[in-house]
């Protein structure tokens, strides 16, 4: 195994493309565009080898087929006809190698955003595209809660030390969400003074750690007290059970 660091490549308003790399070669998670991918192949002196892709939308896989154009690498995704580029459609509990890096990714269903949204975790990593961001997660577009909350249940067994590669830079706004559904989290302080400080320095706030998630993600902490009791005063009634507390506050979200 190549020893590698993983690169954020900036697309579109604050999309991440994530670029796993070495001194020679690259693979890239979730390039909706090409060109930022090509720029710094071109600028670093790397050969493509490998595309992931999390899930079918445009700002996620539209560069597919441009970098093909320049490179023929094996494309991994979902088993889902609306990303024509695929060469290597996965399912949940599979396993894939990722090329001439050798690092080894089990694949993980988690559908809710979309419904055949993929993630790939291994060596300490976990690309989940829209399901989960920093303190947040995905718009309920093709799933139900039902489904967001088993994938973001599958999604938190990871160990707490697991980096967490998601696909866009909401962080901010996320806190600003998160403050309101659970006012009196110290660690949602604490993650929100350093994201500021890191935005007021054009840096990623990413990637955050599952540990982090757990202590101040909203949607991991549907069965909190404070989490319940905003939900429910949002819902205008109680709420009992962890799907119907993710739905409220979802929709809370979605409108906040």
């Amino acid at each position: 195994m190549s020893a590698f660091e993983v690169v954020p490549l900036r697309a579109f308003t604050d999309n991440y493309i994530w670029t796993i790399r070495d001194a020679g070669c690259a693979a890239v998670a979730d390039p909706g565009d090409a060109r930022p991918v090509l720029d710094y192949l071109k600028r670093e002196k790397l050969r493509l080898v490998a595309i992931l892709n999390t899930h079918h939308h445009a700002d996620h896989v539209g560069g597919n087929s441009e970098l093909l154009k320049h490179c023929k690498v094996p494309v991994f995704g979902p088993h889902d006809p609306r990303i024509t580029e695929v060469t290597h459609r996965l399912a949940d509990g599979e396993r894939m190698t990722l090329p001439h890096f050798g690092l080894e990714f089990e694949v993980m269903e988690i559908p809710g955003h979309t419904r055949t949204h993929i993630a790939f975790h291994g060596a300490g990593m976990l690309f989940c595209g829209d399901t989960l961001f920093a303190v947040g997660c995905g718009r309920l577009f093709e799933g139900t809660p039902q489904q967001m909350h088993d994938s973001l249940t599958k999604l938190i067994r990871v160990p707490d030390a697991t980096r967490v590669y998601c696909g866009h830079e909401y962080t901010l706004s996320n806190i600003r969400f998160a403050k309101a559904v659970d006012p009196n989290n110290r660690a949602l302080r604490q993650v929100e003074t350093r994201a500021r400080q890191l935005r007021d320095q054009d840096q990623p706030t990413l990637p955050s750690t599952m540990a982090q998630e757990k202590a101040t993600n909203p949607f991991l902490r549907c069965r909190e007290p404070d989490v319940i009791a905003a939900a429910s005063k949002y819902a205008g009634k109680p709420l009992t059970d962890p799907v119907s507390v993710l739905a409220a506050i979802r929709e809370w979200k979605n409108n906040f």
